[in-house]
């Protein structure tokens, strides 16, 4: 079973930076794909970037594109999620999952949706104010 901790949230200005870190537990971390997704309150679920384990490939929400980047490193057992130029919109609990197989996408469609990832971290508050 994999085990998800994220950190590295907290309340920072608009426009500033944030970097968030999940922390897995080894077993079959090198094995699965890593999702970051986010809950405003009153909100669905919504995905924001993801990442594979075996090539490196990389999605990212619109709403986010050219802002947050995603990386891992699988020695570590870590993954990233930098984000710069917050906006106060980006004020969410902020979540990590992991999904059974090294891949975010199968041909052109790509796994971000919440029900497709098997194991969740406890979230970390990230608020961005005005």
């Amino acid at each position: 079973e994999v085990r998800l901790v994220e950190s590295g949230g907290g309340l920072v200005q608009a426009g500033g930076s944030l970097r968030l870190s999940c922390a897995a537990s080894k077993f079959t971390f090198d094995e699965c794909a890593i999702g970051w997704f986010r809950q405003a309150p009153g909100k669905e679920r919504e995905g924001v970037s993801f990442i594979s384990s075996s090539d490196g490939t990389t999605y990212y929400a619109d709403s986010v594109k050219g802002r947050f980047t995603i990386s891992r490193d699988n020695a570590k057992n870590t993954v990233y999620l930098q984000m710069n130029s917050l906006k106060p919109e980006d004020t969410a609990v902020y979540f990590c999952a992991a999904r059974v197989g090294p891949m975010i996408r199968s041909g052109s469609y790509y796994f971000t949706k919440s029900y497709e990832y098997d194991y969740w971290g406890q979230g970390t508050q990230v608020t961005v104010s005005s």
